[in-house]
């Protein structure tokens, strides 16, 4: 095989030259992503010492300052290949919010604040109540309205007339489904990241229903609730054990990411997750709605997605081959295509 390989080396020198050049920008490539990894993991150790030296709360926002269409994409890192330049002009709105799900935080999307920044777009990154570097007790965060307001309070502030881009993974569905429902003026589109797209009287938690039973029985027989007002109390929160975690979300993801969430992930308010929103027509309805659909998920199954696109007609639906509930972890560079290829629609 080796002699085969000098071989058609020594014909084809030209072909060598790319050859080589291509083993350059895969270096490049796993080199950057060794940096942002390493400073994502900086970031962890310290949300890990700021949580162990203080309490109460603490708010902080990371980053920087119906035709239906179907798209299936596998990752471009895996081959080598880069998303490819797109152009800037027409495109007026450029500023992405990154909105978490459930457990995670702002720095889940650090590979794609990245590469969102080299495509010369404005990514924003928020911690959600109780999430992040948010210090507030999740015990204590009842209702979406709770959960939500770093999110609120970032749209309440912006400049008049200024839009932004929405992007909600998993459980963010819900915030970002209740900013529409807020701020419907001020949001272009809003992208749905195997997230819970949910309908008018419904709950987030009931997405999951088919992986975690109904809500009732996991309120009272789930073993990963959390009672931070005492076991005669109702659950104030839950959060899974690791090995649940890394086969629920993970099943795709690169280790040292895996060893980041592990680090990182905080128990998850209930309140939230069990409060049935209020969407309206005049408002929610008039969005902008995309939907991406990871087709390795474990935590909310593909047949789980698909109904939910059925039941709730997005704009546009797009799929990712070989991405667990982590998109941003395990296929990257295919959800920062989708990411601009959205933002180009008119």
């Amino acid at each position: 095989m080796g002699n085969k390989i000098m071989s058609m080396m020594k014909k084809d020198s030209k072909d060598g030259s790319k050859s080589k050049r291509m083993n350059r920008s895969q270096r490049k490539l796993l080199a950057d992503e060794e940096m942002l990894h390493r400073r994502a993991l900086s970031m962890a150790i310290h949300q890990t010492q700021l949580s162990q030296r203080f309490d109460g709360s603490m708010s902080r926002r990371v980053g920087s300052t119906s035709t239906r269409k179907q798209r299936t994409l596998s990752d471009p890192f895996s081959n080598g290949k880069q998303v490819p330049d797109f152009s800037l002009e027409g495109l007026t709105v450029k500023k992405f919010v990154l909105v978490h799900g459930e457990g995670f935080g702002a720095w889940c999307w650090y590979k794609i604040v990245a590469s969102l920044e080299e495509s010369r777009l404005s990514p924003i990154t928020v911690d959600l109540t109780g999430s992040g570097f948010n210090m507030t007790d999740t015990n204590t965060v009842s209702t979406l309205e709770e959960y939500s307001k770093p999110l609120i309070q970032y749209l309440e502030n912006l400049p008049e007339e200024e839009k932004v881009i929405l992007v909600g993974h998993s459980t963010g569905g819900a915030s970002i489904s209740y900013a529409l429902e807020r701020f419907p003026e001020r949001i272009s589109k809003a992208i749905f990241v195997c997230a819970t797209m949910v309908s008018d009287g419904q709950r987030p938690f009931d997405v999951f229903s088919e992986e975690l039973g109904s809500a009732e029985r996991f309120m009272k027989e789930s073993q990963f609730l959390i009672y931070g007002n005492g076991k005669d109390e109702p659950p104030t929160g839950f959060m899974f054990e690791k090995q649940h975690m890394k086969g629920l979300y993970f099943n795709q993801s690169p280790n040292k990411d895996i060893a980041l969430a592990m680090m990182s992930m905080r128990p998850v308010p209930l309140g939230p997750m069990m409060e049935k929103l209020t969407l309206t027509a005049e408002r929610y309805g008039q969005g902008r709605r995309f939907y991406v659909q990871t087709l390795d998920d474990l935590a909310l199954s593909p047949d789980v997605q698909e109904k939910l696109v059925r039941e709730n007609s997005p704009e546009g639906v797009y799929k990712i081959k070989g991405s667990d509930h982590s998109p941003f972890f395990s296929k990257p560079q295919s959800l920062h295509k989708i990411l601009l290829e959205i933002a180009q629609i008119p």
